[in-house]
């Protein structure tokens, strides 16, 4: 970890640049954690991050890789000598070389692809050629396998040679039969505490859980999640092993639908761009992403208005129902969007399900009825005690409290119809509900106020 301040850090690498000592420079890079140097780099400027980037050493220089933005590692690789690119793409895993160059132009990367080694390249390609939300463009190509008649001491041995060998990840070893065919695992400390003679057919686990090539990711991180494995062999239609995935990329996984579904829920569309363009990408593309909805929010929104206009003899002989509109709109928007959010939240993690519907509608229902009836009362009395009517007090306590109430409904309903839909729940966060219960509450209100209050003043 820095103990330094990073901007103090970055003062100091410029401080070396401007010296133009570069021996110092390049033991000063070296000398930080990946982790920490992926910190320095992304407050660098392009010119001094790619000066800094070309003085690390070859496999610091691909351990970077994988902590910087999809963007800014295009960007690096783009800027420095081809062979060099290649030379980092290849102390890569499988799969993070596969991500890099599948942000790239297909023209660049059928360039690098062209200048790895043959197998490296072979591999990485049919990486390519799956869905990059799916196990098969997720997972790493390289696994451990071993046959069921070979002995613990025999297992041991082939991994101390192919761990030397091959870019490899430790976490499990697993026995396939001659056609690749997956037939068990064993975790390295089975391996470690069983009987050196012993069968590796004896110790290994048959039942398997494991994952196929075309699901999905949020299929994936469920899988996960259920089952806290580290990894997770990856089989095509015919059982044959293909890789496996790590919980790190699982991590990724999760926090990259984390991203999505808050932007989502914002109204900001990840579909038609890239999430990573939407934050530091070319303006053009964030504006895109931020439109859409906001057209959806406008036709809401004119919805509302017309409401307003349909009830325009009311404002008229009445005007000081007009003040306490914001007031319902933002308490009714605000819980609509909480009940909204436990929902989709709930639905992604599994916590909440299709055939629990009905019960957390009842039961939100019956708590945004008494919140509704908590802040009704208070806004009858502060109304009251403010104005000097009852009436009035009392017709906007009500069209709070029914508010509320309705905003809850559709906050907990939307989600769970969206998913019977097939669609994302989170789309309906944001925009969708901010506008259904305007619309909703300004017909409420008006109805109210024109059916009671306007007959007793």
């Amino acid at each position: 970890m820095i103990m330094m301040n990073v901007q103090n850090i970055i003062d100091r690498i410029r401080e070396i640049i401007d010296d133009e000592t570069t021996t110092q420079l390049r033991e000063e890079l070296n000398s930080y954690h990946v982790a920490d140097l992926a910190d320095i780099f992304q407050e660098l400027k392009p010119d001094e991050r790619l000066q800094c980037f070309k003085l690390l050493d070859l496999e610091k220089a691909a351990d970077l890789m994988e902590y910087l933005p999809p963007q800014m590692q295009v960007e690096l690789l783009s800027d420095i000598d081809e062979n060099l690119a290649s030379q980092i793409l290849t102390q890569l895993p499988h799969d993070a070389a596969a991500d890099v160059l599948g942000d790239m132009e297909e023209d660049e990367s059928e360039t690098y692809l062209d200048k790895l080694p043959h197998k490296f390249s072979e591999e990485v390609r049919e990486l390519l050629t799956y869905n990059e939300d799916t196990a098969g463009g997720i997972m790493n190509p390289i696994v451990l396998t071993v046959n069921s008649d070979m002995s613990v001491q025999d297992v041991l041995n082939h991994i101390r040679i192919k761990a030397e060998q091959d870019n490899m990840e430790l976490y499990y070893v697993y026995v396939t039969d001659k056609q690749n065919h997956l037939l068990g695992v064993v975790s390295l400390r089975k391996l470690l505490t069983s009987p050196i003679n012993q069968k590796v057919e004896d110790i290994m686990i048959s039942d398997i859980v494991k994952l196929h090539v075309d699901d999905y990711s949020d299929y994936i991180i469920d899988e996960f999640m259920k089952y806290q494995y580290n990894a997770l062999p990856v089989v095509d239609l015919y059982n044959r092993l293909k890789g496996m995935i790590t919980w790190d990329d699982v991590h990724d996984l999760f926090e990259e639908e984390t991203t999505e579904e808050i932007y989502q829920s914002s109204g900001i569309s990840t579909v038609v761009v890239d999430e990573d363009e939407i934050l530091t990408g070319n303006v053009f593309n964030a504006i895109r992403a931020r439109t859409p909805w906001l057209f959806i929010t406008l036709i809401g929104e004119f919805i509302a208005v017309n409401v307003g206009n349909h009830f325009d003899h009311t404002l008229q002989a009445l005007p000081i129902i007009a003040i306490f509109m914001p007031l319902l709109a933002g308490l009714g928007g605000n819980i609509g969007t909480q009940s909204i959010t436990l929902m989709v939240r709930g639905l992604s993690t599994g916590q909440v399900t299709l055939s629990s519907a009905l019960h957390h509608i009842i039961r939100e229902t019956c708590i945004g009825l008494v919140i509704g009836t908590i802040f009704g009362v208070l806004v009858t009395l502060v109304t009251w005690g403010w104005q000097h009517n009852m009436e009035l007090g009392f017709i906007i306590g009500i069209a709070m409290t029914i508010n509320m109430t309705m905003a809850t409904i559709i906050g907990t309903f939307t989600p769970f119809a969206l998913k019977a839909l097939k669609t994302d729940p989170a789309v309906a966060s944001g925009p969708v509900i901010a506008t259904t219960i305007d619309v909703v509450g300004l017909a409420i209100y008006f109805t109210l106020v024109s059916t009671y209050l306007i007959k007793v003043m």
